[in-house]
């Protein structure tokens, strides 16, 4: 059986989680609980594509909050 994360050809939605994470995920599939979809679906590679365009900052929410809370 292939794995439906790798299929070029399936349908796609881009998750988001409280971290501000971002997942690909298969469409047909309910997304996991802390998940929620972040606006895009479509082609394995446009949601490549989104991803890149709008997870900018790799660091966790939580992260980037206790820094900002530590500048003086």
């Amino acid at each position: 059986m292939a794995n439906p994360f790798d299929a070029e050809a399936g349908e796609f939605t881009v998750l988001v989680n409280s971290e501000g994470q971002h997942s690909l995920w298969p469409a047909f599939r309910e997304a996991p609980a802390g998940w929620s979809a972040a606006g895009k679906s479509g082609a394995r590679q446009e949601c490549l594509d989104w991803i890149d365009a709008h997870w900018t900052d790799m660091r966790p929410k939580s992260l980037i909050d206790a820094e900002a809370r530590a500048k003086p």
